[in-house]
């Protein structure tokens, strides 16, 4: 099972490989930017918050990235 930091990493791994923020490449995803903001992913009283599959989905169709590759980040 991955972890909530190991999304995270590849999240911002995967935004790096393609040469952008995280909020860029939300963006090129077809996301608000302020999807993947180090500040959403964690709530005001301390709860993780875990980026969705359908988002998780559109940045690895933007980047033809596959799942695989991606929880090998």
């Amino acid at each position: 099972m991955l972890t909530h930091d190991q999304i995270w990493t590849a999240l911002d791994r995967l935004a790096a490989r393609a040469g952008l923020s995280p909020s860029g490449l939300a963006k090129r995803a077809g996301l608000d930017p302020t999807t993947f903001n180090k500040s959403k992913r964690v709530t005001s009283d301390g709860r993780e918050r875990w980026p969705s599959t359908e988002s998780v989905a559109k940045e690895l169709a933007a980047t033809g990235v596959s799942v695989d590759t991606f929880v090998h980040f």
